[in-house]
Formats: structure tokens, C-alpha cells, sequence
């Protein structure tokens, strides 16, 4: 299973979704803008 992980924008803190229960403010500032974590994934696309 993967750990879905989320990052405030208010203290830059990143949070796990374990962690937030079924809240959706940050657990550590009470911040109310957090983002999903996305992997760094490169794609090359091939012009015509």
C-alpha cells in the first residue's frame, strides 16, 4: 500500500494522510492550503 503524503503550504511541513484523520487543515499549524505530493516523474514525448 502506498503512504499518501500531502504538503502545507502554510509551514511547509509534510503530512501524512494518516495523520490528518478526515481533517483537512495541517496538524502541526492549522493551515488550511495542502497539496498532494506528486513523484518527480520525467516523460519524453516523441514529435511527429
Amino acid at each position: 500500500m502506498k503512504v499518501v503524503e500531502f504538503i502545507c503550504m502554510t509551514c511547509g511541513k509534510t503530512i501524512k494522510k494518516d495523520e490528518m484523520g478526515r481533517r483537512t487543515r495541517c496538524p502541526y499549524c492549522g493551515g488550511k492550503i495542502i497539496l498532494k505530493k506528486r513523484p518527480k516523474i520525467v516523460k519524453t514525448v516523441k514529435a511527429i
